[in-house]
């Protein structure tokens, strides 16, 4: 399995990337900035992106839109953010992720929602 994770907080990356590798769930490819997501997205066909909200260049929620609008793709997105507030919440859903989890979160809650998400796509 081949994992897009957009964030630009290096411990994020870290123990994100750290679990899903140890849980053998796949490669995990990291974007630090939105510029960087768009051209990776660009570039190669990924089985789930894991987006943070607030990124340099182009926020996770730009991202989802043009995943979602511009690439036409149905590949699934979970948002792993601080912001927590139920109108981003619900923006996010509504353009498209499919799930949404608030920093700080559970490394294990995250696997199984990885799993979940991946079994059924």
């Amino acid at each position: 399995m081949e994992i897009l994770l957009c964030d630009d907080d290096s411990t994020i990356v870290g123990i994100v990337r750290f679990r899903l590798t140890r849980e053998g769930i796949g490669n995990v490819y990291h974007a630090s900035d939105g510029r960087l997501a768009r051209q990776l997205l660009r570039e190669r066909k990924y089985d789930l992106v894991i987006m943070d909200i607030h990124m340099p260049y182009h926020s996770g929620l730009e991202i989802v839109t043009f995943i979602r609008e511009e690439m036409k793709s149905d590949v699934p997105i979970i948002i792993l953010s601080a912001e927590g507030l139920e109108e981003t919440v619900l923006e996010a859903f509504d353009i498209g992720a499919n799930d949404f989890i608030t920093k700080p979160f559970s490394p294990a809650e995250l696997v199984i929602r990885v799993k979940r998400l991946v079994k059924k796509s």
